[in-house]
């Protein structure tokens, strides 16, 4: 059962769930998003709780309406979502992360993976 964050509102929370398996590859773009109802039994949630996040994304344009068939990832939308989060991860993330890093003296070598 997902837990949820009492700080923020429950249908962003969604949106950001699910926007995290659009990033993933989990939604794949042109595919059609699973059903309010698939998704409110999922997470164990309201559908209006459901239809209110899918509607976000939907204004953040990730998603788009066909008559008659539902709601599916947009073509381009995993691309618009990286951005997205590689500019807020860059203005509000990295800084702290990088004084903490020099704080603790890692280096970029400290940070190869391949050795």
């Amino acid at each position: 059962m997902p837990t949820w964050d009492n700080h923020r509102p429950i249908y962003q929370q969604l949106a950001d769930r699910l926007a995290d398996r659009l990033l993933d590859g989990e939604l794949d773009e042109g595919q059609p998003m699973p059903s309010v109802r698939s998704l409110a039994s999922s997470y164990v949630l309201n559908p209006l709780t459901v239809s209110r996040a899918l509607q976000a994304l939907d204004e953040d344009g990730l998603l788009e309406h066909r008559r008659g068939l539902g709601l599916y990832v947009r073509l381009g939308a995993r691309d618009r979502l990286r951005q997205a989060a590689r500019a807020r991860f860059m203005a509000s993330e990295w800084p702290a992360l990088r004084a903490r890093l020099q704080r603790l003296g890692i280096t970029e070598h400290d940070l190869d993976w391949t050795h």
